[in-house]
């Protein structure tokens, strides 16, 4: 029987090719994906480009010229004018030395947590897994009350602190300045370190170091071969996150720095926007975000796509413990040290003025629950009530459940998502975009970036004459979208490295049983991924919770939240209430938390690899 051969159609064979590309579910999420990054994070960055070129009404009669005519003014004026050493210069290398100094600190402490918790028989591992990530879940400006309530000193604070209550004469360089916000910062940024290498050495199989004791390596030379260059990804993921937190935090140096005139690029980008000098703050935020996307690239040189590592797959893992032997002790007493004057004293000190009449006066006749419970009286907090009888306090924890639940929960669906893109599609060219895309928020300060989107969506959107978005001013829409966005690095990275534990091979099995996408999403995917999902959601809740910098331009009185409340009562004089607003902060955040450790459902340092 002769059979009919087709002819070869290379047309034929090209149209089955994109049939093949655009009827894959997988092609197709990456796609839209890819536009809505675009649309959420590309053109708010060019729009702060475009602004930095566009002259502002205030400033015609110094240029002349129309409003919204292009100019190099705002660019002139900060990088080659008579300004710029105090305008640029000084902030620049005052930020330079907050963020290299905080990255050193912070991540040798983390490091060195990490280890001794992952690797070690270090005792009372469960109180101390849980007291290491505290930090995380305090403001880094709660830490800057409590540190002042220790070391302020009535030459430039006013009332005097804690120790100098005791007679103790503290220096004004330890109070404020530099040594201050470094110190504060590194205690707070830490765990972000901790976070990273604990989640990869959780993730080695010890099987290797104990192949290279085999061999005769010592514990030095298996440290320095096998163990670090492991570790070495996340150790330099926590130094971009770190440094880049640390360039761009806010807080901190206005309590810490602005007695003492110390200012960093910060603090100049929230200064100018306060001021309406909007053009320049952009410019400022644009040269931080080139700083930031410096260290984005070599750390990116550094790692490469080949060195990531699936951890769940057909093989089972184990990890035997290091015996610190007769150092035992001793680093049990330094770490209980550590975290008692580090994590619990700070705690303590908030707790204690919080019940404080009058600050600077430790006596129990000084003792009150007035902040708390107490009625309203003119003589006190200008005739407010204590914050469980107030109304805006139970508007702005309302607000701020609402806003930590809703984002929490389409951050980490939104999250995982894209991490599995950015797992399946690590080393591909779409993996890279994506990849790219969503780690470009971070890299933006969440002053501009709240001032971004208030100015792009307090307008309808439109397109061709038709409004897809309406104005979002003063809406929780608006609040919601910001907070999604900027925080798609976190609930990304979480998505991914929960993905990256899941081994290609089980998904290619089933692909060869017959299994289409979504059904080894279901099946697959999802079931293995539910752990991460809620440490995900964890993640996402805990950054929400204590956001300052990222909603202070775009609150309204019936959007205000807790860190905003906090914030002003700090800025009204009344630092009680203030601390009052933090602890319940904390505290929601804590109990959820342990209520989701507790039950076995959430990790932190599972949802920080990758």
């Amino acid at each position: 029987m002769n059979s009919a051969v087709m002819p070869y159609s290379k047309s034929k064979r090209l149209k089955n090719q994109i049939k093949s590309i655009i009827t894959n579910p997988y092609n197709i999420i990456v796609l839209v994906a890819i536009i809505l990054l675009t649309y959420l994070i590309i053109l708010p960055l060019l729009d702060m480009i475009s602004t930095t070129f566009s002259l502002a009404q205030k400033d015609l009669r110094v240029t002349g010229g129309q409003a919204g005519d292009f100019t190099f003014y705002y660019w002139k004026r900060l990088l080659a004018s008579e300004l710029s050493g105090r305008l640029l210069v000084q902030p620049l290398m005052n930020s330079l030395l907050i963020g290299v100094s905080v990255s050193v600190c912070a991540i040798s402490l983390g490091s060195v947590l990490a280890w001794l918790m992952v690797r070690t028989d270090l005792p009372f591992k469960p109180f101390f897994s849980l007291a290491v990530i505290m930090p995380y879940m305090i403001p880094s400006w709660c830490k800057s009350q409590a540190w002042l309530s220790m070391f302020k000193t009535e030459r430039i604070g006013g009332a005097p602190g804690f120790l100098m209550s005791l007679g103790i004469d503290v220096p004004d360089w330890l109070a404020y300045g530099p040594v201050a916000i470094i110190t504060v910062l590194s205690l707070h940024y830490y765990a972000y370190a901790y976070l990273l290498v604990s989640a990869a050495l959780n993730s080695i199989n010890s099987e290797l170091e104990e192949m290279g004791e085999i061999q005769g390596a010592s514990k030095y030379t298996i440290l320095r071969k096998i163990t670090f260059p492991l570790v070495m990804p996340a150790m330099l993921s926590a130094v971009i996150l770190t440094f880049s937190k640390a360039i761009g935090t806010f807080g901190v140096i206005n309590y810490l720095g602005s007695k003492v005139n110390f200012v960093t690029l910060s603090s100049q980008l929230y200064m100018n926007n306060k001021s309406q000098n909007t053009q320049t703050a952009f410019a400022m935020a644009l040269i931080m975000i080139c700083i930031a996307s410096i260290s984005v690239f070599i750390n990116q040189r550094l790692i490469g796509s080949r060195k990531s590592f699936a951890t769940i797959g057909g093989k089972g893992g184990r990890s035997t413990l290091l015996g610190l032997g007769i150092h035992k002790p001793l680093i049990t007493v330094i770490l209980i040290v550590f975290f008692a004057v580090g994590i619990i004293t700070p705690i303590a000190i908030l707790i204690l003025e919080s019940f404080m009449l009058k600050q600077g006066s430790y006596s129990i006749a000084n003792l009150t629950t007035h902040y708390w419970i107490g009625d309203p009286n003119p003589a006190i907090m200008e005739g407010l009530p204590g914050i469980f009888k107030n109304r805006d306090f139970i508007n702005a924890l309302t607000n701020s459940l609402k806003l930590t639940f809703v984002n929490g929960v389409f951050g980490t669906i939104i999250g995982q998502i894209i991490g599995y893109i950015c797992a399946k599609g690590r080393g591909t060219l779409h993996g890279r975009i994506v990849e790219q895309l969503v780690f470009i928020p971070y890299l933006i300060p969440s002053i501009a970036f709240g001032g971004i989107f208030l100015s792009m969506f307090s307008k309808s959107q439109e397109l061709f004459g038709v409004t897809l978005i309406p104005s979002l001013y003063g809406t929780f829409a608006l609040l919601t979208l910001t907070s999604v966005v900027k925080h798609l690095p976190f609930a990304s990275r979480a998505g991914t490295a929960n993905m990256l534990q899941i081994g290609g091979e089980l998904e290619e099995a089933a692909s060869i049983a017959g299994a289409g996408f979504f059904k080894r999403f279901i099946r697959i995917i999802f079931p293995l991924s539910k752990g991460g999902f809620v440490s995900g959601f964890m993640l996402i809740f805990v950054s929400i919770m204590k956001e300052l910098d990222l909603i202070i331009l775009i609150m309204t009185p019936t959007t205000t939240t807790l860190p905003y409340l906090a914030f002003q009562y700090q800025n009204g004089n009344a630092p009680q209430a203030s601390n009052c607003v933090a602890i319940v902060m904390f505290s929601i955040v804590f109990l959820v938390y342990a209520i989701a450790n507790l039950s076995g459902k959430a990790d932190l340092s599972k949802s920080m690899g990758g």
